[in-house]
């Protein structure tokens, strides 16, 4: 095969970045992987190559796999929960235009509840069930791209299964019931009314907080409707006196959420998780090292303020 290198490579762009993003959870990071794959595609004698979006898929996935071993040992001393960087509809929509249509439920699925599930399988896991279940890859091109035999790869992919529906049991809810219970939730703790915020949280509900030390955070997941409650109120109250306060409703990874801005940027991305009924689990990004990509200009007398 022979051709034009860049025209080759950016035709498969998106595709390289939107494997790297699920495996990574970090948009820099797999920015930084794709262009390690085009300095890569590159240097390769393109006649030995018969099929080049199959050659930057494994070379992409082989360099995640790498980068994700280097961030897993960097993670274990992260400052509180890790959660993956949060991404806006216009991101979204490029990671998730090129995944199979076969498999769309899985495929669009880039929210953070998700991605953070993902942080729990194997690297090999991980690769092996993106490219099966996100990717539509057949069993012999995921053992090529792992180097590992069909047999071990279905395995790989048979164990995260299990692994995603335990610890995320997929729930049927509508997006305009997803964004009402949202709306609801920011509604009833800035006017701080515990008694409402009761009704929208079940009961085991869950809330991650990321500040990765750069910004105040819960260090630890807080667990259960009261102490979230009492969590969520004490961050309503901080900063709604705040001059310029504001709460943006946008889609983060694809999912109905809120950016609480200042006038010095998003301090935090919020996000939240069902069980069909009630909240099941809130997601906090407060890192400043992740909201670079939300922290578009805006201006705070177009966001409807609290």
């Amino acid at each position: 095969m022979t051709g034009n290198r860049p025209s080759i490579f950016d035709a498969q762009r998106a595709h390289l970045l939107a494997i790297a993003y699920r495996m990574l959870g970090e948009m820099s990071a797999a920015e930084d992987v794709v262009q390690e794959a085009w300095l890569r595609w590159q240097r390769v004698d393109q006649t030995d190559v018969r099929d080049p979006r199959a050659w930057l898929s494994a070379a992409t996935v082989r360099l995640s796999l790498d980068a994700l071993r280097k961030a897993r040992a960097r993670r274990e001393t992260y400052v509180g929960p890790w959660l993956p960087e949060p991404i806006l509809p216009d991101d979204m929509r490029a990671l998730a235009a090129d995944a199979a249509a076969s498999r769309a439920e899985l495929a669009s699925d880039l929210s953070l509840a998700l991605l953070h599930v993902l942080e729990r399988l194997s690297p090999e896991e991980r690769a092996a069930f993106i490219l099966h279940d996100a990717f539509d890859c057949d069993y012999s091109t995921i053992a090529r791209t792992l180097e590992k035999s069909e047999q071990a790869c279905r395995k790989l992919v048979s164990r995260a299964r299990e692994r995603v529906k335990a610890d995320r049991p997929r729930h049927s809810v509508a997006k305009e019931h997803h964004r009402a219970l949202v709306e609801k939730f920011i509604h009833a703790a800035a006017n701080n009314d515990p008694n409402e915020l009761s009704t929208l949280l079940a009961s085991d509900v869950v809330l991650y907080s990321d500040g990765g030390g750069r910004a105040a955070a819960a260090l630890n997941p807080i667990y259960g409707a009261d102490k979230v409650i009492r969590f969520g109120l004490g961050v309503m109250r901080k900063f709604a006196p705040a001059e310029g306060f504001a709460l943006e409703f946008t889609d983060i990874n694809g999912a109905p959420g809120y950016l609480l801005r200042t006038r010095e940027g998003v301090h935090t991305a919020l996000t939240m998780e069902f069980d069909g009924e009630r909240i099941s689990a809130i997601y906090l990004v407060r890192n400043p090292d992740k909201l670079g990509r939300v922290s578009r200009p805006s201006s705070l007398g177009s966001s409807p303020s609290v």
